[in-house]
């Protein structure tokens, strides 16, 4: 899971890049700067983690990627389209789709299907194309099996792969993930985290996902660690949850392999950094004890 993904056109051929903040500040109301001077960039086909301790910005900065907030200065692009600009603002939304923690809060329909056809429905977008778009989202989600059930019979990870499957429907390039698993079991955020994999990996979606599952965080492509709205670090998944101090000194923990590998080398066993998962981690240990 999780290597860099099959990526698509560049808008003009020029660019890589789907998302982009220069600059950017942005207060609520005259409050202390929720985002402070942000340079931030998401490519194509990428996955990129925010993480950060609440209040350092992560949702601010998620909600700017679909105009729902506008920077109070700096600029925010979206596919080169800049997102103060009014004219961009329905381009902007579908070519960035947002999913957020709540999946009941996106769900507006009786019938699966019938949910995730809604905006397209309301874009007019003719009937046979919706019922293509409708069985690829959410085959594309492992939810075609589904489509006839009534949504709040679904289990909370159920749930949101048909939230997911809504915004897919619409064929955006990039998906932005608010807390998608906060509110799921360890199973229901294990079929999310599939499904988000699988869509960036064959379909070329860019994903940024805001997350505070550092198990999640180091299976992305890169990780972004905020702290009083700025980033901190952001760089390949083993170079941020090396920087252990770091981490703890803006108040997050790591990842569990991470911290298992870190106490065994204070006591002596000769084990390599790097390891993100469980599986790397029971590999590092077993060939550390092969060699001892």
């Amino acid at each position: 899971m999780g290597s860099t993904c099959n990526r698509r056109q560049s808008y003009a051929e020029k660019s890589n890049e789907i998302i982009q903040f220069e600059s950017v500040v942005f207060s609520y109301d005259g409050a202390p700067r929720a985002l402070d001077g942000v340079d931030f960039r998401v490519g194509r086909g990428e996955f990129v983690a925010v993480v950060g301790r609440n209040g350092s910005g992560k949702s601010t900065l998620a909600k700017h990627c679909s105009a729902i907030l506008l920077p109070t200065s700096g600029r925010v692009t979206i596919n080169g389209m800049d997102t103060a600009d009014e004219q961009n603002l329905f381009s902007v939304r579908q070519t960035v789709g947002m999913v957020f923690q709540n999946p009941d809060n996106q769900l507006v329909a009786a019938v699966v299907e019938e949910d995730v056809a809604f905006a397209l429905e309301n874009l007019g977008v003719p009937p046979p194309e919706i019922r293509r778009s409708v069985d690829w989202a959410l085959r594309a989600v492992d939810m075609y099996d589904y489509r006839e059930h009534a949504p709040h019979r679904l289990s909370g990870g159920q749930k949101q792969r048909v939230a997911i499957a809504g915004v897919i429907a619409m064929r955006p390039r990039a998906l932005v993930l608010d807390e998608p698993t906060a509110m799921l079991d360890p199973t229901g955020r294990r079929e999310v985290m599939r499904t988000i994999h699988r869509l960036c990996r064959e379909d070329g979606i860019a994903v940024l996902l805001i997350t505070h599952h550092m198990s999640e965080a180091a299976r992305c492509d890169r990780v972004a660690v905020m702290d009083n709205g700025r980033i901190l670090m952001d760089g390949p998944p083993g170079k941020i949850f090396g920087n252990t101090a770091r981490l703890r000194e803006a108040g997050l923990s790591v990842p569990q392999p991470v911290e298992l590998l870190e106490r065994l080398r204070e006591n002596g066993v000769d084990i390599p950094p790097g390891a993100m998962t469980v599986e790397e981690c029971a590999e590092a240990i077993f060939l550390a004890m092969q060699g001892s």
